[in-house]
């Protein structure tokens, strides 16, 4: 891949900094609000689809969804353009799936796996199950595209945006895959100076680092939604 033109990377960069600061200011935001959102989204005299617009529309979508969202339609780029494509599905899939399977066997040495169920770790999710039709379709709609399609996706396109200014003619060696790994690292907590702790954050990298390599090589990002659909705090 050739080295974009001065003009590019300056909308490389602006667009990169552009969702990091939305990004950032939403994540201020919440730290700033944390227990009264927490006291909300806890509720349950509240009524619960409000509540999943809450955590997910407002500041889940915010964190990993905002910034590329508004890049994508100021630059009147488009998703698919990012690999959300029918060719090469299947190799995707599948090889987007098998970078899981360090952080699936060592959840499962130490004890801390839990029976599978979609968005079990998101706050909202048993409650939205337990509720009635349509809330429960609704709610785990909100929570699908929230913590599913959107924090999967948001990786893609900082990868991809990273890959264009910083290209390289290795397949596997990939910038844009090495930051997004390091950054969902730093963002949910993972390290650790415990031997248990490095293999953690070991298997997180080899997870998020591989999936985006897995996109690059088949030029399809439906892999990296899929594992958040089914793998990401589904056990």
């Amino acid at each position: 891949m050739n080295r974009p033109s001065k003009s590019r990377r300056k909308e490389l960069w602006i667009d990169l900094i552009t969702i990091f600061v939305i990004s950032f200011i939403v994540l201020t935001v919440y730290i700033m609000n944390q227990d009264k959102i927490n006291d909300i989204a806890s509720d349950s005299s509240r009524n619960i689809l409000l509540r999943t617009l809450l955590g997910g529309a407002v500041f889940q979508f915010g964190l990993a969804g905002l910034g590329i969202s508004l890049v994508t339609l100021v630059r009147r780029d488009n998703f698919r353009g990012h690999g959300l494509r029918s060719q090469q599905l299947l190799p995707a899939l599948g090889l987007s799936l098998l970078c899981c399977l360090p952080d699936y066997l060592f959840q499962l040495h130490s004890g801390t796996l839990k029976p599978w169920l979609p968005f079990q770790d998101v706050h909202f999710t048993r409650e939205v199950l337990s509720s009635g039709f349509p809330t429960n379709a609704i709610g785990m709609l909100i929570i699908a595209v929230c913590w599913g399609f959107f924090e999967g996706f948001n990786y893609v396109i900082i990868s991809d945006k990273i890959n264009e200014l910083f290209p390289t003619k290795h397949r596997i060696l990939d910038w844009g895959a090495l930051f997004c790994a390091i950054m969902c690292i730093l963002i949910h907590g993972a390290v650790g100076v415990t031997a248990s702790a490095l293999i953690d954050m070991l298997c997180t990298m080899i997870l998020i680092y591989g999936m985006l390599v897995v996109r690059k090589i088949t030029d399809n990002a439906w892999g990296c939604v899929l594992i958040f659909f089914v793998y990401w705090n589904a056990m």
